[in-house]
């Protein structure tokens, strides 16, 4: 099958030949991939700022954001059959570490992360674990829906956590209306009341972001804090950062006002707060890291009711260096999905 090889850090992966993945255990699940979503985190992959943290043995495929079709399985698979649709979560689990057993299988201690740290889906064939299929109506075109297996799942984790947080009456800034942005303003949308700001220092995202249920935009570009407070009338219950590089991280604390929670989704830079700052206004720093199963069993409720859709750009396979480079470029909005 052909495959998206990373071969050494600093360079370009490549699209080759590898032999079919094969099921080995008896909750192994092979998918014949319909959409493999292009992301930010294979840019920092690329560019070896995982390698401490995963450690993969190169060459590897890469690719974390999967959909597609059953092809086979193990002996033990009960949840799906050869030919149904699923959506994987991006970590297949144990479902037998305390993590999982609380319902917190992003966190399970014996995960494994198909991508980051062993061969991914940017290929024709992937294998996967039964507890990562989540299976879905048999009309979904998985490139449809194929980004929100980790883009989708991470903007839903935030704004599931912020839920309490923002009762009618409250403000939630977001910044970034990208990829992940542009899913999390529309989860906003479909599932509280709060008034939602989105920054970007690009026009067509804020264009997008204002159909998508935003009610004020603000751009980018040196003034958008104080925009923002005036917005606000001195900052947002909770600010959701989908960029947190580049200066973002310093303005996401910023906009937030006392009490108010800052979420960290996006990463890259270094947020520089003063501990006075901190406990003389009790603002809370929230990390934020993929989801839960459950959540993106969630999230595919709302993809299957129309509620919340995905703005992509489709590339055939071997043109993966081409999303690659437009994706780093800027030059994609929404998200980029791969298609064998």
């Amino acid at each position: 099958m052909k495959a998206v090889r990373l071969h050494k850090y600093h360079q370009q992966p490549v699209v080759e030949e590898v032999p079919d993945p094969v099921v080995k255990g008896p909750l192994d699940v092979i998918v014949k991939v319909g959409g493999a979503g292009v992301c930010r985190t294979d840019l920092h992959i690329i560019d070896g700022q995982w390698e401490a943290a995963m450690d993969p043995d190169l060459p590897y495929t890469i690719g974390h954001e999967n959909a597609g079709w059953v092809q086979e399985i193990g002996s033990s698979v009960t949840n799906v059959t050869v030919g149904d649709t699923v959506i994987l979560h991006p970590t297949p689990t144990c479902g037998l570490c305390r993590a999982c057993r609380a319902g917190q299988d992003m966190h399970c201690e014996n995960s494994s992360f198909p991508g980051l740290d062993s061969d991914g889906g940017m290929a024709e064939y992937l294998l996967t674990s039964a507890r990562a299929c989540v299976k879905l109506d048999p009309s979904t075109r998985p490139q449809d829906v194929a980004a929100l297996a980790d883009a989708g799942i991470t903007a839903y984790h935030a704004v599931r956590k912020a839920i309490p947080l923002l009762y009618p009456g409250t403000s939630c800034v977001v910044i970034g209306a990208g990829g992940l942005g542009h899913i999390g303003i529309q989860c906003l949308a479909a599932l509280t009341a709060s008034r939602i700001i989105v920054v970007d220092r690009n026009p067509a995202a804020l264009e997008l972001a204002g159909k998508l249920g935003a009610a004020h935009t603000v751009v980018a570009d040196g003034n958008q804090v104080e925009a923002v407070a005036e917005l606000t009338g001195g900052g947002a219950e909770v600010v959701l950062d989908f960029v947190a590089e580049e200066g973002a991280e310093q303005d996401g604390f910023a906009m937030t006002r006392p009490a108010g929670s800052y979420f960290v989704i996006g990463y890259g830079g270094t947020v520089h707060i003063p501990t006075l700052d901190i406990i003389s206004t009790e603002r809370n720093i929230i990390g934020n890291i993929v989801g839960t199963y459950n959540e993106l069993a969630e999230l595919m409720e709302l993809a299957q009711s129309g509620r919340v859709t995905l703005h992509t750009k489709t590339y055939p396979l071997a043109d993966a260096l081409g999303a690659i480079a437009d994706l780093d470029a800027g030059k994609v909005r929404g998200r980029a999905i791969l298609v064998p």
